[in-house]
Parts: structure tokens; C-alpha cells; sequence
């Protein structure tokens, strides 16, 4: 398998366990990544991503958050030398919920970077989330107030 499909498996595997409700399972991918929050903050590993998705992200009764993210557009660059990556992309999350029929509720892009580990295996060393372009509605999304965006 090449290292660009390697690592646009990661992005897949993200938004997989993101739709499947495994909190944990999806911050174990940044065990060895700094995220730049929405807010520009910096956060550093895994457990500051699990709380901060346990803080912010709705599970349902089902033990989900009803949604897909559907990551397109990956542009992978690889550095086979050096052992680093980066890929540009972009994020659709639709939902659907008995409270909100299904919607596209916020659209943007994620600016990764990536390392090669000793064993070969591509991780995420780095995420950028401060790229949210759209915001739709996030009601039954998130646990916390988020203003809808109005078109101008």
C-alpha cells in the first residue's frame, strides 16, 4: 500500500470512528499530534481531544452522533525521505436525527501533517481545525450554543 493511501486511509478511518460514536477510538489517532482548535488553541495527544469531544460532541441514544463526514479533495503530499506528509482536504458533516431531518450542518477544510513511525505506519502529528468555512444548523450536534450562519 503507498504512503498517500496510508494516509488518506487515516482520514477515512477518522471520520468513520467519528460517525461511529467511538470518542475514544478517534482521539487515539492524535496520541502523537498537536490540534489547532476552532478557537486557536493548542492542544497536545489524545486525552485533551477526548475531553474536549466529550465536552462539545452530542451522543445519541443509539451511542452515536448521527452523522457522516465525508472527506473529499485530498491532496496528499509525501516526503518519503523524511518520513513526513501533509494533505489538504475538505469535510462535509451531514445529520440526521428525530429532530432534524438530513442536512448538511457545517462544511470546511482540514490542513494535516503527518509522520512515519519506526514500524513504517503513518500517524497524525499535526491537524488543523480552525478551517470551518460553513456553518449550518448544529443543534442536535453539539453541546454548546453555536450561532447558524446567515447567508450574506
Amino acid at each position: 500500500m503507498t504512503s498517500a493511501t496510508q494516509i488518506t486511509n487515516l482520514l477515512y478511518t477518522y471520520a468513520e470512528l467519528m460517525d461511529a460514536g467511538d470518542l475514544e477510538a478517534v482521539a487515539g489517532l492524535f496520541e502523537r499530534a498537536r490540534i489547532k482548535t476552532g478557537d486557536c488553541a493548542t492542544l497536545e495527544g489524545s486525552a485533551p481531544m477526548l475531553a474536549l469531544w466529550r465536552a462539545h460532541v452530542k451522543i445519541h441514544a443509539c451511542g452515536t452522533p448521527r452523522t457522516k463526514h465525508v472527506i473529499t479533495n485530498p491532496i496528499v503530499e509525501v516526503d518519503e525521505a523524511a518520513g513526513t506528509a501533509t494533505c489538504r482536504s475538505y469535510y462535509t458533516v451531514l445529520q440526521a436525527t428525530d429532530n432534524v431531518p438530513l442536512q448538511p450542518i457545517c462544511a470546511g477544510r482540514y490542513h494535516d501533517r503527518f509522520a512515519r513511525d519506526e514500524n513504517g505506519r503513518w500517524h497524525f502529528a499535526e491537524r488543523d481545525y480552525s478551517m470551518l468555512d460553513l456553518i449550518g444548523n448544529l443543534s442536535d450536534h453539539l453541546l454548546i450554543p453555536v450561532p447558524v450562519q446567515q447567508p450574506s
